[in-house]
């Protein structure tokens, strides 16, 4: 009897500095995950638009989905064609599509 009180007190004593102890663990860790989250929000929103007609090809290849090729295709058709005039105006480019101005729109200026 004696054993199986110990064995009991044991497994109260354990459960109820785990109780106490993970509750304090989770805040923990979503204090430090949210932190990060709003640290990466910051960081995004600190970049500035890349304005498109002045910029050389290796900071367009800043840009979501535009490689070294798509940049020097702005480049070359920006040169030989003018200036852009908005985001749609990209598509006059080989490679580039409605699905890749949609995503570079708010990040690019004219």
């Amino acid at each position: 009897m004696l054993t199986r009180l110990k064995g009991l007190t044991t497994s109260l004593g354990l459960a109820l500095l785990l109780g106490i102890a993970l509750p304090s663990h989770a805040q923990e860790e979503s204090e430090s995950s949210s932190t990060d989250a709003t640290q990466a929000s910051s960081d995004s929103a600190e970049v500035a638009p890349i304005d498109v007609n002045t910029a050389d090809a290796a900071l367009l290849t800043e840009l979501p989905g535009i490689g070294e090729v798509k940049a020097a295709s702005i480049v070359d058709n920006r040169e030989a064609n003018g200036p852009f005039d908005n985001a749609s105006d990209l598509t006059r480019v080989s490679g580039i599509g409605d699905a890749t101005v949609e995503g570079l729109a708010d990040q690019v200026t004219f």
